[in-house]
């Protein structure tokens, strides 16, 4: 017998995340330089590292050699004072899909279930299954969450429901009104998970008052990323927001020092660098509509997005979605397969700068006048 055969079977069961290729792998599968390939891949933000985050860890180099701050004062106390909450109820994560785990490892079990949407973010039910509790796919609404459906999901031992708003990889939004109509028929003791990973692009008007939601609410934890609009993916540094006694339940299973040096200096520089947010912001809405329109120009549908991303409708019965992702590649451009979410026919687009969107848009305009062979 293998020592692997001893382990529990749901764990043995999970299919691992996969996540966006990257350009080096790319690079030396296709003999390509890596300087010539564009990756849309993984809506990382294409203007690259705030540069208040820049400055903070250039600083901080010659302190390497010692251990974080475990708790992350400063970085809690820069959340605090952004968001106008107490320290508390922040719990920093290693990225936000390790605040993910934490919720699931503090709140599921065996013999427990957890409810999300299909279509909706892969690592809710990832984060499921390593607890050995049942994941609850409820059906989606047009691409995205059905609260009707996914209310009438919960069962005795549901313990927790993730929505993602705006949810990935659909970029489909539900209204401020819609989520706290849902929020009120939730049980208590139920956790709803809201993950916010993509709020930073959102009009102001779209955004939820979710932050004011949590005196109300002591059963929700919002959770968000520094990986996204503030551009530190590298870094994996993200955060709950929580009722203290819930905030205290995950910090007993976060591990120590879960958020390196580097990542606690840069995210409380990033967090107060406003500027670079808007620029960000701008970046992605001038090139979320210069793939709209790229997209309308081809004849293509597309599902509208309130993220840094787009999913396009780019399969057909004479050419499957793969092959022309394929085809991108060959020609050094990486999108994402989105075919393990239930939409075979689609690729998600993260949003460039103008030139990297321009390339992308015209080689798919070649792939797709081409034959089915030479694609």
């Amino acid at each position: 017998m293998h020592p692997c055969d001893f382990a529990p079977a749901y764990v043995r069961a999970i299919a691992p995340y996969q996540p966006g290729k990257p350009i080096s792998e790319l690079a030396r599968e296709m003999g390509l330089r890596e300087a010539d390939i564009v990756k849309l891949a993984s809506n990382e933000n294409p203007l690259g590292v705030s540069p208040l985050a820049r400055a903070a860890m250039a600083a901080a180099l010659d302190q390497l050699a010692l251990y974080p701050d475990g708790n992350g004062y400063e970085l809690k106390r820069a959340i605090a004072a952004r968001l106008g909450i107490d320290t508390a109820g922040i719990v920093l994560g290693n990225g936000s899909n390790d605040v993910l785990e934490l919720v699931a490892r503090a709140f599921l079990a065996p013999g427990t279930s957890a409810v999300y949407s299909r279509h909706a973010f892969a690592v809710y039910p990832l984060v499921t299954q390593a607890t050995g509790a049942t994941g609850i796919e409820a059906a989606a609404l047009d691409f995205g969450h059905d609260l009707a459906a996914m209310r009438a999901a919960i069962r005795d031992d549901t313990r927790v429901v993730f929505i993602a708003n705006p949810n990935n990889p659909t970029g489909t939004l539900l209204t401020a009104e819609s989520l706290y109509a849902f929020l009120l028929t939730v049980p208590r003791q139920i956790v709803v998970v809201l993950d916010e990973a993509y709020g930073e692009f959102l009009d102001p008007d779209l955004q939820a008052p979710s932050v004011a939601w949590l005196a109300e609410f002591p059963n929700l934890i919002l959770t968000r990323t520094f990986s996204k609009a503030y551009g530190l993916a590298g870094l994996r540094v993200g955060y709950a927001l929580a009722d203290a006694a819930v905030a205290d339940l995950l910090n007993r299973v976060r591990q120590p020092f879960n958020v390196n040096s580097l990542a606690l200096l840069a995210a409380t520089a990033a967090i107060q660098d406003l500027e670079f947010i808007a620029a960000s912001k701008r970046v992605n809405d001038a090139g979320m509509e210069q793939m709209l329109r790229g997209f309308q120009h081809l004849g293509l549908a597309f599902i509208p997005s309130f993220g840094n991303f787009i999913c396009v409708k780019v399969g057909t019965e004479q050419r499957s979605a793969g092959a022309i992702f394929q085809a991108l590649l060959r020609r050094g451009v990486i999108v994402r397969p989105v075919g393990n979410y239930g939409m075979p026919d689609y690729l998600r687009v993260s949003i460039g700068l103008a030139d990297h969107n321009a390339r992308f848009l015209s080689l798919l305009g070649d792939i797709l006048s081409d034959s089915p062979e030479r694609a």
